[in-house]
C-alpha cells in the first residue's frame, strides 16, 4: 500500500526523507568496534572516582589536649591584627 504523497502532504514527505537521510549519515559515521579496553562511560567513572572528596581523619585527642588547643585558638584570634571591624565579640 503506497500512499500518494502529493499535494500539501508532499512537504511532510520531503521532511521525513530529509530526517531519515540525516539520521543515516549520522549512523554511518559511528563505529561499532568494541576492541578498546575502556568506553566513554568507563572514562567518566574513572574521573568521578579521582575527584571524590576524602575527608580528613584527624588523630583523636584527650579532653585536656582538646581544651588546650581550643584555648590556643581563642588566644590567637584575640591577638590577631585588625579584628575590631569583624563584628564578633567574646
Amino acid at each position: 500500500m503506497s500512499k500518494d504523497r502529493s499535494g500539501p502532504k508532499g512537504e511532510d514527505f520531503d521532511e521525513e526523507e530529509l530526517i531519515k537521510s540525516e539520521f543515516e549519515s549520522i549512523i554511518s559515521g559511528l563505529s561499532l568496534d568494541e576492541s578498546t579496553q575502556s568506553s566513554y562511560l568507563d572514562d567518566l567513572e574513572r574521573i568521578e572516582r579521582a575527584d571524590r572528596f576524602v575527608p580528613p581523619n584527624p588523630p583523636s585527642q584527650s579532653p585536656r589536649s582538646f581544651f588546650i588547643s581550643a584555648k590556643n585558638a581563642v588566644e590567637r584570634w584575640l591577638k590577631r591584627a585588625h579584628h575590631n571591624d569583624d563584628g564578633v565579640e567574646l
